[in-house]
């Protein structure tokens, strides 16, 4: 009974080999071709490659093993969209099915999102981005120039909202492309021109559309242009979730193009009541400064001083007088002590007494004298016996000196001759005494 019921079961890793199978027969799936984004992307130690391929709907398991990751031309990162080729198989292991990569590269969305992040990280190491250059935009503008399509909704959503809000303010279109291969040099064009206006702010910018439409405000000349302008700009470029380089570089960055309008002027409503409350304050301003004259006038109508003015000359005479004794006391005082100290100098023993300090001076000079005679004295005598001492050491260790004891030194080609092997008969020798060389020829060797 048993044994039957075993028969009834599968073990699992037969059902994956067999689904695994299943798979590498269909010949659909021997060659398939998808198009996603990378997440979850792994580089293993060995060099597969293992990340997951998904769409906004759906999602894939993929490997793509390291003899077929040699080939690529880029390096995958999270959040790329690529164009793969594989295979679809299952993993018996696991029981999942997955994309087995053999061929991968980016596709053109991917290659765009690389150019701008490569771009964003260069002008962020330059500074271009940073807020210490930001120029401020003026709170009253009474003159905005506008970068953008002569048609469409930008233009009209910012000259509505202008309007709308400050419609005191001029307002100068300068057109521009805003798409396509020649809308960067068109902009940065328009930036330049707008520069030799008096204009208080700039706003530049357009509506919505794909990473393709906005990429003109993602070339690097429009972020320098926008940078080099001496008049603030304000970007205005898509919708809110649209980001651009052109946004990192301005000086304000505006969700759209009505809230660049909206970010450039105040409304007329606001501005009544802001000019209101500082009427307010400069009349409470100046009602408390009436009122603060007034009682110091009131203070200086009431003083002591200006009812008794005769009080204020009798304080200045006794302050005089006070002034005056304090200089005589300062003036004998001074004069008291230059006479104890001319005193001083009159009774002073070297003064009184000039021959004794001459005959005191000139007996340690003698002294003197004495002293330094004794010290060369002793120095030359110390300085002989060292010198006949050096002269016998050198007498002892002179080579020559045993030539007086009998002994001769013999040379050939001026070399010590030190050996008998080193002379042949025939050989010609210098043979040094002590009074004198003779010159010998080898008759023999004994």
């Amino acid at each position: 009974m048993i044994n039957q019921i075993d028969n009834k079961y599968m073990q699992i890793s037969d059902l994956n080999n067999y689904i695994k199978m299943m798979f590498d027969e269909n010949q659909f799936l021997r060659k398939i071709y998808l198009k996603g984004e990378i997440s979850n992307f792994k580089n293993h130690t060995r060099g597969h490659l293992y990340f997951t391929l998904k769409d906004d709907q759906a999602r894939i398991s993929a490997v793509m093993f390291y003899n077929n990751a040699l080939s690529l031309q880029f390096k995958p990162e999270d959040g790329m969209n690529v164009l793969v080729e594989g295979r679809i198989s299952c993993y018996p292991a696991q029981g999942t099915y997955q994309i087995y990569v053999e061929k991968m590269e980016m596709d053109g969305l991917g290659q765009l999102y690389i150019e701008y992040e490569k771009l964003k990280k260069k002008l962020s190491q330059e500074g271009l981005f940073d807020e210490k250059y930001k120029k401020a935009i003026p709170k009253y503008p009474q003159k905005i120039g506008i970068i953008t399509a002569s048609t469409g909704a930008a233009i009209r959503d910012i000259l509505s909202t202008i309007k709308r809000r400050f419609p005191i303010c001029e307002t100068i279109l300068f057109p521009s492309l805003v798409q396509g291969a020649s809308a960067a040099n068109d902009i940065v064009r328009q930036i330049k021109k707008a520069n030799e206006y008096d204009l208080d702010v700039i706003i530049c910018g357009r509506g919505g559309g794909s990473i393709e439409d906005l990429w003109a405000f993602n070339e690097e000349i429009v972020a320098r242009a926008i940078f080099e302008s001496k008049i603030p700009i304000i970007s205005a470029v898509g919708h809110e979730v649209d980001f651009t380089i052109a946004d990192f570089v301005a000086d304000l960055r505006a969700p759209t193009p009505t809230g660049a309008a909206e970010m450039a002027v105040p409304t007329i409503q606001d501005t009544l009541k802001y000019l209101y409350e500082k009427k307010i304050l400069l009349n409470t301003t100046i009602k408390n400064k009436l009122k603060s004259n007034y009682d110091q006038l009131n203070h200086l109508k009431n003083s002591f001083i200006l009812k008794n003015p005769i009080a204020m000359y009798e304080l200045k005479e006794q302050k005089l007088d006070n002034l005056l004794e304090q200089v005589t006391k300062e003036i004998q005082a001074k004069i008291l002590e230059s006479k104890n100290k001319f005193l001083l100098i009159q009774n002073n023993y070297v003064l009184k007494n000039p021959l004794n300090i001459f005959d005191k001076t000139k007996n340690d000079l003698k002294n003197y004298q004495i002293s330094l005679k004794n010290s060369i004295y002793h120095l030359l005598e110390k300085k002989g016996h060292q010198q006949e001492l050096i002269c016998n050491t050198l007498k002892l260790v002179n080579p020559l000196n045993i030539l007086d004891k009998g002994y001769s030194l013999v040379k050939k080609n001026n070399k010590v001759v030190k050996r008998q092997q080193d002379v042949n008969v025939t050989d010609e020798l210098n043979i040094r005494f002590s009074n004198g060389e003779i010159i010998a020829v080898v008759k023999e060797k004994i």
